[in-house]
């Protein structure tokens, strides 16, 4: 199986992060990997998207033309990211930004509203995180207990005190993305 996915929106939303994360422990449980970033020319507030693919053979190309799977966090993501997934994909979208559905009817959307939720775990920046865990949840692609693991390869063990609020995070995020499974 091979999961082309595009994780996108705002500089300083920490896309690029959950891209490292979720890359990385992708490896550790011995798929094959690519991340591949781009970034606006503004970095912190200007757009930022990454090209994760997490695969059970090699990847031939670090690039994403059409995605199978994308966390959007922002609307102009989403207008120029939706067309270019494929059918059958899975959108995980901010609907605590993003006040409009997906368009096409061949995509499965999730909607959650990750800075909502944050906010209310009380840390707004692991809005990100969030949307990760409902990304896992739904989708499993690696594990959560791997990318927790892997937490401190990614940003430095300096940073090992901030694991539990991001296992919260991740744990409201799939708590949420499983209900909205169920009432769907």
């Amino acid at each position: 199986m091979e999961h082309k996915i595009v994780m996108a929106g705002f500089g300083g939303q920490g896309i690029m992060a959950i891209g490292q994360l979720t890359t990385y422990a992708g490896m550790v449980e011995g798929k094959h990997v690519s991340w591949l970033p781009s970034y606006g020319p503004e970095m912190r507030g200007g757009t930022a998207n990454c090209a994760v693919i997490i695969s059970d053979t090699p990847v031939s190309a670090p690039t994403v033309t059409a995605s199978t799977a994308g966390i959007i966090m922002n609307a102009p993501s989403l207008d120029k990211f939706e067309p270019e997934a494929l059918p059958g994909a899975k959108f995980f979208i901010n609907s605590s930004l993003i006040d409009r559905k997906i368009q096409r009817d061949d995509i499965e959307g999730f909607y959650i509203p990750v800075n909502d939720i944050a906010a209310e775990i009380g840390n707004p920046k692991v809005a990100n995180i969030v949307m990760l865990g409902a990304f896992l949840e739904i989708t499993k692609v690696v594990s959560p207990e791997t990318v927790l693991k892997v937490f401190t390869k990614v940003f430095g063990e300096n940073k090992a005190k901030f694991i539990p609020m991001n296992q919260k995070a991740m744990e409201e995020g799939s708590k949420y993305a499983k209900k909205q499974r169920v009432n769907a």
